[in-house]
């Protein structure tokens, strides 16, 4: 049988054009492929939970890194526990807030630390609240642990409150130290501090919206302050209660949990009274180790919520054993 020359050319055109067709869809795939940008955020850092009728909403704001072995004594201790799990220094601290929605009242615990651990740390308390649903002005009231950068440092940007309807809660002691003139002037170490627990809190004071109380306090209904002083003078833990369920939310009593639950005397240099400190972390571990409650911490890694149990044949020893996540379908 004879082939035309016409019907050859054809055959060959055809196979040049479906083979040019396969090699652009395949390096169209493969361009599509290789310009794909990596993404780096994390998506926005709430976590929310019931408590019995209230429900609790953990706030990330961000984290701070450090070398918490120079920080922290005895420094070998830290460095050594970090190595055995797992860990490389600096290590990564998670600023945790917590949002406690009563059905009649919000009430804010801590704020993180604004802007004034600089643009890579902190500072994304007032986008995730939003993200949770919320916004700043429907806060009611805000509850400081105590007057520490990362926990006090939102409350205020260039001297505007950030909430506006809102009233901060702290300890006297804590804001007779860091708002008077006579424990300024005897720890010029800490005039960072001393600053800083101006330009964030004085706003409120003169809008009239800072209230102190002294020690253990009904502060609403469900909720009540808890004395742990020594990280700074007026330290507070914070005991949430409704229908039979408890969280304490205990501020600065851990730090390092790779550490200091097992050696709970470990301390850190930001703390006021280094004994003080130890005693109320060993009081409040053997209290929630015994009741068993849940617990929420502001530096454990988000959410920070869990429980400790005692360590078996170990005097002052306490292991940490994270909350299981919930789904918000069965945290309902």
């Amino acid at each position: 049988m004879s082939v035309s020359f016409q019907s050859v050319v054809t055959r060959r055109l055809l196979r040049i054009a479906v083979s040019l067709v396969f090699s652009v869809n395949f390096l169209s795939s493969g361009l599509a492929n290789a310009a794909a940008p990596m993404v780096t955020s994390q998506a926005p850092g709430y976590y929310r939970t019931h408590l019995g009728a209230f429900e609790v909403t953990v706030l990330s704001d961000g984290t701070a890194s450090r070398d918490v072995d120079k920080i922290m004594h005895p420094g070998e201790l830290v460095r050594q526990a970090i190595v055995d799990s797992h860990e490389h220094l600096p290590i990564e601290l998670s600023i945790n807030n917590y949002l406690i929605n009563t059905g009649k009242q919000l009430v804010l615990v801590d704020t993180g630390a604004g802007e004034l651990f600089g643009p890579h740390a902190g500072g994304l308390l007032i986008r995730h609240l939003k993200a949770a649903g919320y916004q700043p002005e429907q806060v009611d009231a805000v509850l400081l642990t105590h007057i520490h950068g990362d926990h006090s440092g939102g409350l205020a940007i260039g001297g505007q409150r950030l909430f506006p309807n809102a009233t901060v809660y702290v300890d006297r002691r804590d804001s007779e130290f860091w708002l008077g003139e006579s424990a300024r002037l005897a720890h010029p170490e800490k005039s960072t501090t001393f600053r800083q627990s101006h330009q964030t809190m004085d706003p409120y004071v003169v809008a009239g919206k800072l209230k102190s109380f002294d020690g253990a306090t009904q502060l609403f209904p469900g909720i009540r302050s808890v004395p742990a002083y020594g990280h700074t003078p007026g330290h507070s833990a914070y005991l949430i209660e409704s229908q039979g369920q408890r969280l304490m939310l205990w501020g600065d009593t851990v730090h390092v949990a790779e550490i200091q639950f097992s050696e709970p005397t470990v301390s850190i240099e930001y703390d006021v009274d280094h004994d003080a400190a130890v005693i109320s972390r060993q009081r409040l571990f053997a209290d929630a180790a015994r009741d068993g409650y849940l617990l929420g911490s502001a530096h454990i890694s988000f959410p920070g919520l869990g429980h400790i149990r005692k360590q078996k044949d170990k005097d002052d020893s306490y292991v940490w054993a994270p909350a299981p996540y919930q789904s918000l379908r069965s945290a309902q």
